[in-house]
């Protein structure tokens, strides 16, 4: 792991997080998530306002300033004016050569914002093209597969090999699987990365899937690590909640920072992308790669993480 903390200004980088290579792209272990650019509010609320693009732009630039050079997209992160790849298009491009963007396909969204039917595998290459207009590129860093519920996908995985032999994408993974999904994806084509929900008290009983994707050489990408719906584990005004802020006073940071350091610590193979449209948040949580927590600490939280679970 790299030890470079700082850039020239003293503040902390994602440099500080270390690295993981996604198949041939070496990337810092602090990335972004894009979700929350388009619109004020909760994602995919329809109602939502959209966000002041000067500010998600803003946001964006700074991230790339602060050393983040791993980015989570969709075409469906989108508001009633732009998408998320738009703003990453007028943000970024001509993006650093070092820039890697993964994007997500399978569901789809109406003009209004309503939920379509997930895309079928002859539907699938319209959601890549899709995604290569708005970001202005000929080839995707990393395509996820969006899962939902336990249906097989080797189909739709093929048609996604099929594109990524055609060079429309250079690597592949996959968003929401079950632990079943990886070994059936894997049997049509390689896999780079796992992105689920996972997080401090989410999921406690996917440890041991997380560990198979490390040793497999598979990164695992936890979504929701913050804001999913353990963020309540350790902050009720219990012990536990105690356990977690103590943790958090002896490092000078936030509970928020300390799940996503102790996320990073349950394996190297674990990258983060942590969202937010504020500059303010943006900077603590590439800070949080910095943290290194000991021995004593992590056998608290993990204490924390089963019984939140």
């Amino acid at each position: 792991m790299t030890t470079a903390t700082t850039g020239s200004t003293g503040t902390t980088t994602a440099a500080a997080s270390g690295t993981w290579t996604l198949g041939d792209l070496r990337i810092n272990r602090i990335g972004f998530g894009t979700m929350r650019l388009p619109q004020e509010g909760a994602a995919f609320d329809p109602d939502a306002a959209p966000r002041d693009p000067d500010r998600a732009i803003g946001v964006l630039r700074r991230a790339v300033e602060l050393g983040v050079n791993h980015l989570d997209t969709a075409a469906f992160y989108f508001s009633q004016l732009r998408s998320a790849n738009e703003l990453i298009n007028r943000a970024l491009r001509p993006y650093p050569e070092d820039l890697v963007i993964t994007t997500k396909v399978g569901p789809g969204r109406g003009p209004s914002g309503e939920w379509l039917p997930h895309a079928t595998p002859e539907q699938l290459r319209g959601q890549v093209e899709e995604n290569l207009r708005q970001l202005g590129r000929d080839h995707l860093d990393v395509v996820n597969l969006r899962i939902v519920g336990a249906d097989p996908i080797a189909e739709r995985f093929g048609a996604l090999a099929d594109l990524q032999r055609a060079g429309l994408i250079r690597h592949l993974g996959l968003s929401n699987i079950h632990p079943h999904h990886l070994a059936e994806a894997l049997a049509v084509a390689p896999v780079v990365c796992v992105q689920n929900m996972y997080g401090l008290g989410v999921r406690p009983e996917y440890d041991t899937f997380v560990r198979t994707c490390g040793e497999q050489g598979i990164a695992f990408v936890p979504f929701y690590s913050i804001a999913g719906p353990g963020r309540t584990a350790g902050t009720d005004g219990s012990a536990a909640a105690e356990e977690l802020a103590a943790v958090a006073r002896a490092h000078g940071a936030s509970t928020a920072q300390i799940r996503l350091a102790w996320t990073l610590h349950r394996g190297p193979h674990m990258l983060a992308i942590p969202g937010t449209g504020d500059p303010d948040h943006l900077a603590a949580n590439v800070a949080a790669g910095a943290l290194r927590l000991g021995g004593e600490e992590l056998a608290v939280l993990d204490g924390l993480h089963r019984r939140a679970g």
